[in-house]
This record gives structure tokens, C-alpha cells and sequence, in this order.
């Protein structure tokens, strides 16, 4: 029993001494290299259609200016984007201005600031603050909270992104599916 004990403890001792040493050389390696960062401008036309969900009230204010649930939307995307040179995550921030019903002799414009990442994948995700403006008189500026995910395609240097975003509020709910391109233009700073 004594013995098994003792093999025990020393297999033991072994991993915490072997567990260490890893630790210390992964310690050792992160402080001796410096990390490579490039900055890509990814800022393009934007367009998309919008649905217009639950919500009574905002359903309500659309009919009462005879706008039906169905939005088109066209605008610009503004892209700052921190992609590692290790091929990690990016870290994205976008503001996103959009003029949506056009379609029915009327603009509504809206901008949102999303915060997110995107994987080497062109897989992304990110949320922020969403104002529309033109409401009512006692309310002319509804604030929302948006939610997108989307994939982006690289060809060559040009990105298109396809992106699904949920904006929600307590006076209603709009999906949108968002497209458009951009061509990448970086600068790499070393660390």
C-alpha cells in the first residue's frame, strides 16, 4: 500500500514539476515576442432590405406615414479593423449609417456603432447602440440595440460580407439581411 503511495505522490510531483515548466517557458516566450498588428480600412456601400416585427408602436408610426413592413436599405459602412499577424481573431469596429424606405417616397435614416470580431474564417459577431431617427413629435429618435452575425468572402483584396442583424427595442423588433463590398487597404505596426 506504502508503495503505491509513494509511486503516487511521485507521478504527481512529476506533472506539478513538468506543468511548471511549461508554464515558465510559455511565460518566457510571450514576454521575449513582440506582437504584429495590421490595421485594415474595410469601409464600403452597404444595402440591404429590412422586416419590421412585433412592436406595436412602431408598426403604428410606420402605417400612420403609409410605410408598409417591408424596408429597403442603402447606406455606407465605416470599418476599423485590428487583425493580428498571428492570424487570430480581428477586432472590429463599424459605424454604419443607412437610409431605409425609399421605396415609399420617404427617408428614414438610422446609424448604428457595432463593436465585435471576426475569426480568420469570415465568421463574425458583434452588438452596439442603434439610433433611428424621424420619429414622432413626442419621440423623434428611437435608441436599439443591435445584434449581427454574418460571414465575410475575400476575393483578391475585395471583402463581401453578408450580414443578418437583429435591431431590438421595446417599441419594435427589425431583422435585416445586409450586403455589400470593400476593398482592403492595410497598414501593418509592429509592437
Amino acid at each position: 500500500m506504502k508503495t503505491k503511495s509513494v509511486q503516487f505522490a511521485l507521478v504527481i510531483a512529476g506533472l506539478l514539476v513538468g506543468f511548471r515548466a511549461i508554464a515558465v517557458r510559455a511565460q518566457v516566450g510571450m514576454r521575449s515576442e513582440n506582437p504584429t498588428f495590421t490595421e485594415r480600412n474595410l469601409s464600403g456601400p452597404r444595402l440591404g432590405v429590412t422586416f419590421v416585427a412585433g412592436g406595436y408602436e412602431l408598426k403604428k408610426e410606420l402605417k400612420s406615414k403609409k410605410i408598409g413592413n417591408v424596408l429597403s436599405q442603402f447606406g455606407w459602412h465605416f470599418e476599423y479593423q485590428v487583425v493580428p499577424e498571428t492570424y487570430g481573431p480581428s477586432f472590429v469596429v463599424e459605424l454604419v449609417p443607412l437610409i431605409a424606405a425609399v421605396e415609399y417616397g420617404t427617408l428614414i435614416p438610422s446609424v448604428s456603432l457595432v463593436m465585435g470580431i471576426r475569426f480568420p474564417s469570415g465568421i463574425e459577431f458583434g452588438l452596439g447602440p442603434n439610433l433611428l431617427i424621424g420619429g414622432d413629435e413626442k419621440k423623434p429618435v428611437h435608441t436599439a440595440l443591435v445584434i449581427a452575425v454574418g460571414k465575410s468572402f475575400n476575393f483578391g483584396g475585395v471583402s463581401i460580407p453578408l450580414n443578418l442583424v437583429c435591431v431590438t427595442s421595446p417599441e419594435g423588433n427589425r431583422f435585416s439581411f445586409v450586403f455589400g463590398y470593400a476593398i482592403t487597404k492595410s497598414v501593418s505596426h509592429p509592437n
